[in-house]
């Protein structure tokens, strides 16, 4: 059981705010003494030093930590899980996921991964096993694998970000995921930041989709956390604290020392990012900002903030 409102990690991480890991810690107990007691990471975000942090202080058994990763074979799987298990000092993963599927081709593809992971689920390391995914077409292929218990998709209501397809025809893919019994927790509801003009429209939209269970938010403050609680329980939201939050808009930021390597350009399946006259282009209106394209930035010169 996982309360509505997911904390999604990846904004406290190196690839966005870069918190401390007890900078981080502090928010995610703040959000568990709120009632979240739902998280979700990956290996991609580095921030299992800050999961690891606040479970100092949180009951594990309490707890609901998904993660994900980039696995392929049984050894990276391998490589992987334990990764999390140690840097998050815990016994088990509630959900772990395979990250960024595209297709039924790339699950059949990363097969040896998913029977590792299953076995762990066998174990008692693993509660389920799940896929996230910027794709409708994943969506349709999970629904033909039913070792997938999880689906974390893409869910604002301009279907920002979805590759290969409306955001209706995810929700038809959706429906037909939760009606076999999956569960499914959204995200990117404000389109990473890109939908905060409508920021009610927005939160109206998931919150009343029948297919989701949870929606992740990135929660950067504890005044973030504040608002989002309220909002998702329905309760009044004080007006300072609407304009404190709403003072602080974020976008992606490229260092003057950028060389122009185009490593970004390549891990960016948004495709807002270009290389124009020798130097990296943002297309903002397509940016989610996932943060994703710094992960892979030699001179660590990309930021979102």
């Amino acid at each position: 059981m996982v309360s509505r409102l997911c904390y999604g990690s990846l904004t406290m991480g190196p690839l966005q705010r870069n918190l401390t890991p007890e900078e981080g810690a502090s928010l995610i107990r703040y959000g568990y003494e709120r009632g979240i007691n739902f998280l979700d990471a990956a290996e991609l975000y580095e921030t299992y030093p800050h999961i690891r942090e606040a479970l100092k202080y949180i009951e594990r058994d309490k707890y609901v930590i998904s993660s994900k990763c980039y696995a392929y074979s049984e050894k990276t799987a391998k490589e992987s899980f334990e990764k999390a298990l140690t840097e998050m000092n815990t016994d088990y993963v509630d959900i772990f996921m395979l990250h960024e599927q595209t297709s039924e081709l790339t699950i059949k593809g990363h097969y040896e991964a998913i029977e590792y992971f299953l076995k762990k689920k066998q174990e008692g390391k693993i509660k389920a096993f799940g896929i996230s995914t910027h794709y409708i077409d994943a969506v349709r292929g999970a629904l033909k694998y039913p070792e997938i218990e999880v689906i974390h998709p893409i869910t604002n209501m301009n279907g920002l970000g979805i590759q290969d397809g409306s955001m209706d025809e995810m929700l038809m893919a959706l429906n037909q995921f939760k009606a076999r019994g999956g569960g499914i927790y959204g995200m990117k509801p404000l389109g990473g930041g890109n939908l905060l003009s409508s920021v009610d429209d927005c939160f109206d939209f998931v919150l009343n989709l029948k297919e989701l269970d949870a929606i992740a938010f990135g929660m950067q403050s504890f005044d973030e956390i504040d608002y989002n609680v309220l909002r998702v329980s329905g309760e009044a939201i004080p007006s300072e604290l609407t304009q404190r939050v709403g003072g602080h808009s974020k976008s992606l930021q490229i260092a003057d020392w950028c060389i122009s390597c185009g490593a970004c350009v390549k891990k960016c399946d948004h495709k807002a990012l270009s290389m124009v006259d020798g130097k990296v282009s943002i297309n903002r209106s397509k940016c989610v900002l996932c943060g994703y394209c710094a992960s892979v930035c030699p001179e660590f010169c990309i930021k979102v903030y």
